[in-house]
């Protein structure tokens, strides 16, 4: 019998109105997949470290209460996709912080910003290859959400995830890296604090809501902004923003001069370290500006192969080698534009979506 192909674009939900509203209309449109998404947590948490049940619980409930204390708009809509999709709190929440069990994250990825002055359209652009693993492609969806008072948001992510990378109406993009740092278990998980990033419209507004967060774990945060390309490297305890005017590139390793201490004392996760002056060299090689198309090729990359920017399975890695470029994003911010290949860029199209 002929394979089936694989689409090429995610399912693609809209949501308006309240917080609560909002929920519940994602549960009633993906709450299949929201449950789904929650077993394939759960299953992804005890490959990298084996949790209890008991502690599962525990660090789930701990950090709803800094969830709530710190969004508690957010706690509204999350309540509603519980509702809507027949999850618990508790189940959804686990989903929220499966990362923060361990400091062996399942999550390496590629990262770009670019200033208008850098792009041949004049435009800010954002990229990231998430390369993590592909048991999640089928709970994936573009998420839009039209909130009450607040700035529409278009997302790429696993259905149930109160917030990951995209674009909001005011021109902020984020894409987000593990960052392999100090931890400390227990906070605000950070897809809540990803999501505040998206209801501001200023750089420094958007370092005031991190900073404004107990943070659990450490991430890197990839940005478009008012002030061009920017890039905040962020500890439970520490936080620093890097700034360039032409472009930034991020992989998995601390860059900013008060972090690269902890580079000696983690291990480096899956060829940051090799991935990163890559990155700089395909920019670098470009005759002209940069444009979704070329970064689109970048993305495509196999140098250093099983380790390359386009990462594929490698069965010699018992480590890591389940990881695979399950997308990559590419982001115009002027154009209110989302770019996303639904598997790996050397084999699947970029699709567009638009943030209407």
């Amino acid at each position: 019998m002929p394979r089936t192909r694989k689409p090429t674009r995610y399912p693609e939900i809209i949501v308006a109105g309240t917080p609560r509203e909002m929920g519940r209309q994602i549960g009633e449109q993906a709450g299949e997949l929201v449950r789904r998404f929650c077993e394939i947590a759960l299953e992804s948490a005890n490959r990298m470290a084996s949790v209890p049940p008991d502690l599962a619980q525990y660090v789930s409930s701990q950090s709803m209460v800094y969830a709530r204390k710190y969004a508690p708009h957010l706690m509204e809509e999350f309540e509603g996709i519980a509702e809507s999709s027949g999850v618990s709190l508790l189940d959804l929440m686990f989903a929220q912080v499966r990362n923060q069990f361990s400091d062996e994250q399942e999550a390496a990825c590629t990262s770009v910003s670019a200033a208008p002055g850098f792009t041949k359209t004049g435009h800010h652009l954002l990229a990231q290859t998430w390369d993590a693993d592909p048991a999640l492609d089928e709970v994936t969806i573009v998420l839009t959400r039209k909130p009450e008072g607040l700035p529409p948001y278009i997302s790429v992510g696993q259905a149930g995830l109160i917030g990951y990378m995209g674009l909001n109406g005011s021109g902020i993009g984020c894409c987000v890296n593990t960052l392999p740092a100090p931890s400390r278990g227990i906070g605000v998980p950070h897809y809540f604090s990803l999501r505040r990033i998206f209801e501001q419209s200023r750089l420094q507004q958007v370092v005031s809501v991190l900073e404004d967060a107990y943070r659990a774990i450490p991430v890197n945060i990839m940005l478009t902004s008012e002030q061009g390309p920017a890039n905040i490297e962020a500890t439970p305890e520490q936080l620093y923003v890097l700034k360039d005017s032409r472009y930034l590139v991020h992989t998995n390793h601390c860059l900013h001069e008060e972090l690269t201490r902890f580079n000696d004392d983690y291990d480096e996760l899956c060829q940051s370290y090799s991935r990163l002056p890559r990155m700089h060299s395909l920019i670098n090689q470009q005759e002209g500006l940069l444009t979704v198309r070329s970064i689109a090729e970048m993305f495509q990359d196999h140098d250093n192969f099983p380790g390359s920017i386009c990462r594929h399975a490698n069965p010699d890695d018992r480590k890591h080698g389940f990881i695979e470029t399950v997308f990559a994003i590419i982001v115009d911010a002027e154009a209110r534009a989302m770019y996303v290949s639904r598997g790996a860029p050397c084999s699947a199209p970029f699709e567009r979506y638009m943030l209407e």
